[in-house]
C-alpha cells in the first residue's frame, strides 16, 4: 500500500527535509540536522509536524461511558479543556496502545472527547469503538477524523510565547496537560499544553485545509522524527512499537512504567487482570540505563547481568545531545530495576557495561 501522506508534505519537501517511513506514514526525519533540531527545542523552540497521529473524535449521550470502558484513566475526571495520559488494553490488561483524551466542549449538550492514537492506529482503533459501541448498544457517534486534520507541536522553553504571539487569545494562562480553542490567523484551533519532548509547549490540531497559513505563523526552527526520538527517550517516555508492542513485547502499564494512567476504581477492559497483576506485583520492568563503556544501545540489543547471562533487552536507545552520553530503555527482571544497578549492554558483540539510572534523564518540565 502507498504510505499516507501529511497535509505539508510537499512544503516539507521544498523546505528540504530528509523522509521516513514510520506507521505507514511518509514522514520528515529531519531538516537540518538532529543535533540542530535538538538543540533547538532544548534551548529556544522548534516546530513538528505530527499530522501522523490519529484524531478519533467521539459524543453522544454515551460518549462518557464509551472512553470509560475502552481506556484505563478516569476520563469523569475531565472538565472540558483538560487531558489525560491513557492506555489501551486488552482483557488480559496488555497494553493495545497509549493515547491523551482530551474533552472538548460539548456538541449538542453532550459530553465530547477528542483522543489521539498513535500512528497507523486510527483505524483499528475506530473499529474498536465502534464494534464496543454497537456490542453494548451505547448512543454515542465516534469519527475517524486523522485525514480531516494537520497537527503540529511546538516544543522549547520559547514556544509558549510563540505560539501566544500568533494566536488572537492569550494562551499564557493556559496549564500543562490543559486545552483551549485559539485562534491563528482567522483559524480557531484547539491548542494543548502537551507535548512529548519533556519540554513546555503546545500541541496545535488545525484543519488540513488551512495547515500550510497556520505553520507558516508558527515560524521557528522545523523539526523533524529523528531528534523527536532523542528527546522523548532523555525525558524518558514511551514509542508504541517499540517500547511496548501487543505482538512482539506484550507489557502491561505496572511494567511499563506507567501505571498512574491506570484507575482500578473504575470499569475498563482489561481492568481485572491490572488488578491481579499489582496485587502479583511485578517480576519484570522497565527501567533507564546510562552506558559507561563506549557504544550506543539500539533497539533489540541484549540486555546482560555482569555473569553474561541475558536477562533483558533494549527497546530505546541513542546518544544523548544534551547529555553527550549513550542512554537507553529496557526490561530487566525487578530485581535488577533499582538505579544503580551494574548492567551490560551487548553493542555489535561486545559487552558494554552500563549502570541503571532513574528517568527523566534530564530536568523536564
Amino acid at each position: 500500500m502507498p504510505l499516507q501522506t501529511p497535509p505539508l508534505r510537499g512544503i516539507h519537501d521544498e523546505r528540504g527535509a530528509k523522509f521516513t517511513e514510520f506507521g505507514g506514514w511518509d514522514m520528515p526525519v529531519e531538516f537540518d540536522s538532529i543535533q540542530t533540531e535538538h538543540e533547538a527545542v532544548r534551548e529556544d523552540v522548534g516546530i513538528f509536524d505530527v499530522s501522523h497521529m490519529g484524531q478519533i473524535h467521539v459524543t453522544g449521550p454515551d460518549a462518557t461511558t464509551l472512553m470509560q470502558r475502552l481506556t484505563s484513566n478516569d476520563v469523569t475526571r475531565l472538565n472540558v479543556g483538560d487531558s489525560q495520559y491513557a492506555t489501551i488494553t486488552d482483557e488480559d490488561g496488555l497494553i493495545i496502545d497509549d493515547t491523551v483524551v482530551y474533552r472538548l466542549p460539548n456538541e449538542g449538550g453532550e459530553a465530547t472527547y477528542l483522543f489521539v492514537p498513535n500512528a497507523g492506529t486510527d483505524e483499528a482503533t475506530h473499529e474498536r469503538w465502534i464494534s464496543y459501541r454497537n456490542e453494548f448498544d451505547l448512543e454515542a457517534t465516534v469519527d475517524n477524523q486523522t485525514d480531516e486534520y494537520a497537527m503540529f507541536a511546538v516544543q522549547g522553553p520559547n514556544a509558549p510565547e510563540l505560539v501566544d504571539d500568533v494566536t488572537e487569545e492569550s494562551v499564557t494562562d493556559v496549564d500543562r496537560f490543559t486545552a483551549t480553542m485559539a485562534t491563528v490567523d482567522g483559524v480557531e484551533c484547539w491548542t494543548a499544553r502537551t507535548g512529548y519532548t519533556g519540554e513546555d509547549g503546545f500541541e496545535l490540531i488545525v484543519p488540513a485545509s488551512e495547515a500550510e497559513d497556520i505553520w507558516a505563523q508558527l515560524d521557528c526552527q522545523p523539526c523533524g522524527l529523528g531528534s523527536r526520538d532523542t528527546l522523548r527517550i532523555e525525558a524518558g517516555l514511551l514509542l508504541a512499537g517499540q517500547d511496548f508492542d501487543l505482538e512482539s513485547n506484550p507489557r502491561t502499564p505496572y511494567e511499563a512504567g506507567i501505571g498512574f494512567t491506570v484507575a482500578l476504581d473504575t470499569e475498563f477492559v482489561g481492568r481485572d487482570a491490572l488488578e491481579a497483576a499489582r496485587e502479583d506485583g511485578l517480576n519484570e520492568e522497565l527501567v533507564g540505563f546510562q552506558l559507561i563503556d563506549r557504544g550506543i544501545p539500539r533497539h533489540g540489543y541484549d540486555i546482560t547481568n555482569m555473569d553474561s547471562r541475558v536477562i533483558g533487552t533494549v527497546t530505546s536507545g541513542t546518544m544523548s545531545p544534551t547529555l553527550d552520553q549513550p542512554i537507553g530503555l529496557g526490561y530487566v527482571p525487578s530485581e535488577y530495576a533499582e538505579p544503580g544497578t551494574t548492567l551490560q549492554v551487548v553493542v555489535r558483540g561486545q559487552s558494554k557495561k552500563a549502570r541503571v539510572e532513574t528517568t527523566p534523564f534530564i530536568d523536564t518540565v
